[in-house]
């Protein structure tokens, strides 16, 4: 009532002052509006650097919401910068990223060999930080892109591995800690080189002596392979001579002459001499025989024990090199599997370096049914209780204390990574599975299905990739022998989250 009677006073006011009213609203109206433009120009993302001296980065936070990227070292943000994310229908996917390959002049596949200087690559199928025009608004076709300037002085900064969030909101790592975070033992830290130096010459050595061993086992099965046709021979030469010696022992029998008899035990003599003769060389042969034979099981044995050597070490020697590397961790709510992830810097010919993936097992999480969120913990730096831990959430579901708090990973597991666990290593905690953008070329890729993923969707899918599974080393240090199938990512039902963009269904070509 009391607004219709102001309207009412507004428009006789209107009527009795005539234009010069209206001239004046419409002033006022447009002093207002230049007044929020200049409000919204002031709030816009600047480039700023943190007044400190700077670390080395440990992650990049990109805000679709405030089109910002921040990089932030151990103590806190570093650098920002304004940004472009993907435009409506090619959205930059939200979600865990990191970067695994960098490129100072890439020129695009997708986009009409388009620039893109100082490339840093999150996902096999284009999806990237690099320099581009920044037209105040989200603009690419999914990438991300930063100033010009900026990401030229921040590419020999970054490192292959280093974490890339993408949050649909203004997110930020805070300060936390939790018993289940890895805890580094100190002397395991300490031995760390020395086993890494080591292990890898007792590798060597074990592969070599499988290797004798194998030899060995081949030279022996083709002296027993002459062997045997030597006393097939023998066994046919002997029973002619015995056919021979029963021949002249009839034809003695038959003998009615002197003369003839004569001849039938000269005959006879050398028969039983020749039958005799081949008797012994047929029964030296054969003892010779078991004797290589012997000798040839005990070959394979040793041949045996020499590959369960060489298997066994040339895993010791991969996990001590490994140890000198941050360890990544990735839990599912979806699939309820916990993957491991770490940089082996063994450069692929295509690209990028591969990861180890070896350790991929089922997890357990309390209530299951009930949405966790995705929270990226990080060890940032060491301290007197072992590493300090900041932690990110992106997605909400629970907060990041009573998701760690859900959470049950196995013993055997931190047995393995957590006595070297160094700064820079992560715990990802998701709602998500892994997407189909992971295999043995990127860290962990995993986009939030609540959010549009044009920019991702629209891209050519990464040809099938071969990814790790089971616990099988692979050759002496860092091997790709354990890449040999593909991993079903169907997730268990009953938790799946009905939710937009990408949906969960089982890992076949294609798009998830």
């Amino acid at each position: 009532m009391v607004n219709r009677f102001a309207t009412a006073r507004s428009i006789v006011a209107m009527r009795r002052w005539g234009p010069l009213a209206i001239v004046t609203l419409a002033a006022m109206a447009a002093l207002t509006a230049l007044t929020a433009d200049a409000a919204a120009r002031q709030a816009a993302p600047t480039e700023a650097t943190a007044p400190r001296d700077a670390g080395e980065p440990i992650m990049a936070i990109v805000s679709i919401k405030s089109q910002q990227v921040t990089f932030y070292d151990a103590d806190g943000w570093i650098l920002r910068a304004p940004v472009s994310t993907g435009t409506t229908g090619r959205e930059t996917p939200a979600g865990v990223f990191a970067v695994i390959e960098k490129d100072k002049d890439h020129h695009s596949t997708l986009y009409d060999d388009a620039w893109m200087p100082n490339m840093q690559r999150i996902t096999w199928n284009g999806v990237a930080l690099h320099g581009g025009p920044l037209p105040g608004y989200a603009a690419s076709h999914g990438c991300v892109r930063m100033p010009y300037g900026f990401a030229e002085k921040l590419f020999e900064k970054t490192w292959i591995g280093m974490r890339v969030i993408i949050s649909p909101g203004d997110a930020e790592p805070v300060e936390f800690s939790h018993p289940a975070l890895f805890v580094p033992n100190r002397e395991a830290i300490a031995a760390a080189p020395a086993k890494a130096e080591a292990l890898p010459r007792e590798a060597a050595e074990a592969a070599r002596t499988a290797d004798e061993a194998k030899k060995a086992v081949a030279t022996a099965a083709r002296e027993t392979a002459l062997l045997a046709a030597s006393l097939r021979k023998l066994q046919g030469l002997k029973a002619r001579a015995d056919a021979e010696l029963a021949y002249a022992d009839r034809a003695l029998a038959a003998a009615r002459t002197d003369e003839a008899k004569a001849r039938a035990e000269d005959l006879k003599q050398k028969a039983a001499a020749k039958a005799a003769d081949l008797g012994t060389q047929f029964d030296t042969a054969k003892a010779d025989a078991k004797s290589k034979l012997d000798a040839a099981a005990a070959a394979k044995e040793a041949a045996k024990a020499a590959q369960t050597r060489k298997a066994g070490t040339a895993k010791a020697a991969s996990e001590a090199k490994l140890a000198l590397e941050p360890v990544s961790v990735y839990i599912s709510r979806a699939t309820q599997k916990l993957y491991v992830r770490r940089n082996t810097h063994k450069p692929w010919p295509d690209g990028g370096e591969v990861f180890d993936a070896t350790i991929e097992v089922p997890v357990t999480i309390r209530n299951p049914e009930k949405p966790i969120g995705t929270h990226v913990f990080t060890a940032v730096a060491r301290n007197d209780s072992g590493l300090r831990w900041t932690a990110v959430t992106i997605d909400n579901g629970d907060n990041a204390k009573a998701a760690l708090d859900r959470i049950t990973i196995p013993q055997e597991v931190l047995d393995r990574i957590a006595p070297t666990a160094l700064p820079r290593s992560s715990i990802v905690i998701s709602d998500e599975p892994l997407s189909r953008e992971t295999n043995y070329r990127t860290e962990f890729v995993a986009v939030l299905n609540n959010q549009p993923q044009g920019g991702f969707v629209t891209r050519r899918p990464t040809a099938d990739a071969l990814v790790a599974s089971g616990d099988e080393p692979g050759d002496n240090g860092f091997g790709f022998g354990f890449f040999n199938f593909q991993r079903d990512r169907n997730p268990q039902t009953g938790i799946t989250r009905p939710r937009g963009g990408q949906y969960y269904r089982q890992w076949q070509p294609g798009w998830q």
